[in-house]
C-alpha cells in the first residue's frame, strides 16, 4: 500500500498496539482477556505492519519466522499445564507465588498458560497470513 498517511500510522500504532495486547494478557487471568485476545491483537499490529511495509519488512521487524513460535508457546502452555504434577497435584492445578510482583501482580501458572495461547495464536495467525500473502503476489 503506498499511503504515506497509513505507513505513518502503522509506524505509531505497533507499539501502542503491542503494548496494548500485553496489557490484555496480563489483565486475563482476573478479567476478561488474556493469551488468545492478546495475540489476536498482536498479530494485528504485525499484520497492520505487514500491509504497510511489506511482507519482507515485518519478517525482518520479528526477527524469525513467526511459524517458530507456535512450538514455543505449546511447550509453555503443556508446562505450566503438567508442572503441578511434578508437587503431587491434579494437571491445570493452579499454583501462585507468595507474593504479588509490582505492577503486574499475583503471578502464576495461569499466567505462563496464557502467554504460551499467547504465543500460539501469533504464530498461527501471523504464518497463515503471510503463507496467503506469499500465493498472492
Amino acid at each position: 500500500m503506498n499511503s504515506a498517511i497509513l505507513k505513518t500510522a502503522s509506524s505509531y500504532l505497533l507499539p501502542i498496539l503491542l503494548l496494548f495486547s500485553i496489557f490484555i494478557l496480563l489483565r486475563g487471568h482476573y478479567h476478561p482477556g488474556g493469551g488468545f485476545v492478546g495475540g489476536l491483537i498482536a498479530a494485528i499490529a504485525f499484520v497492520l505492519h505487514s500491509f504497510t511495509h511489506g511482507n519482507e519488512a515485518t519478517l525482518k521487524l520479528l526477527r524469525t519466522h513467526p511459524s517458530s513460535f507456535i512450538p514455543m508457546g505449546l511447550g509453555l502452555a503443556a508446562l505450566s499445564m503438567f508442572a503441578p504434577m511434578l508437587g503431587g497435584e491434579p494437571v491445570m492445578t493452579g499454583l501462585w507465588f507468595d507474593e504479588p510482583f509490582p505492577v503486574i501482580g499475583m503471578i502464576g501458572s495461569a499466567l505462563f498458560f496464557d502467554l504460551g495461547v499467547y504465543l500460539v495464536v501469533i504464530g498461527v495467525v501471523l504464518t497463515i497470513l503471510f503463507t496467503i500473502a506469499q500465493y498472492a503476489e
